[in-house]
């Protein structure tokens, strides 16, 4: 028997067993991935605002925010939440952080990461919306948060969607950086049973394997649903 078909039977063996801490590891990804992106939107959706309202005290820190986190990696913030923080908030007020730092560190990063991401998807599906619109809402006696609200966002959340749920795909991917701060997501779960059973080749390649496959499927459910929009 070749050592490939040895090392692919020994992992189908060994998966059951595996199956519950892997289960555990996707479910920490998709905690991760959703309150990013509930926190990535809202924060975007706020700066994009604040860039589009013309208002130099709000739109020039907006600005500054985007450019910079649009421009340090991702790995960086994430480190630097996980190690900075902590130690500036502990010669602050003296005391030490008590609550799960390395969950709680990745979701912030991730949120105020995507956050300048998200923030230039919204502003572009805004300035796609005609501003006849506006300017109707406005002879309509349309404040400039009712015109937001009521005509503009709508409207431009459905041209964006497309976007957005591409951005979330790349998010997914990017959440396997959660393993350099200790954070048993899927991948790290995969790394760490396959380093301890010997197999840490295999689980690797199949942790990639799983990763390509959901965002093949996501992609194409995106291209789909870009084609229905557009009709």
């Amino acid at each position: 028997m070749s050592i490939a078909m040895s090392l692919a039977i020994s992992m189908m063996n060994d998966l059951a067993t595996a199956y519950p801490g892997l289960m555990g590891g996707m479910i920490t990804t998709l905690k991760v991935l959703g309150l990013a992106i509930v926190g990535g939107m809202t924060l975007g959706t706020i700066l994009a605002l604040m860039r589009l309202s013309g208002i130099k005290i709000l739109a020039i820190p907006a600005q500054l925010y985007v450019n910079f986190f649009r421009s340090v990696p991702l790995l960086l913030i994430l480190l630097w939440f996980y190690f900075a923080v902590p130690m500036i908030y502990n010669g602050i007020t003296g005391k030490y952080i008590m609550f799960d730092t390395a969950f709680t560190s990745c979701v912030v990063a991730f949120m105020v990461f995507e956050a300048a991401y998200f923030s230039e998807v919204v502003r572009a599906g805004i300035q796609s919306i005609g501003s006849a619109q506006v300017n109707a809402a406005k002879a309509l006696g349309m404040t400039y948060g009712q015109t937001m609200r009521l005509v503009i966002l709508p409207q431009a959340f459905r041209k964006m969607t497309p976007l957005i749920l591409q951005q979330c795909i790349i998010l997914f991917q990017d959440t396997t950086l959660v393993f350099a701060i200790g954070v048993t997501d899927f991948f790290r779960a995969g790394y760490v049973r396959g380093e301890l059973m010997g197999l840490l080749t295999p689980y690797i390649l199949g942790a990639g394997a799983v990763y390509f496959i959901i965002s093949l499927l996501a992609s194409v459910g995106v291209q789909r649903l870009q084609r229905r929009l557009r009709f």
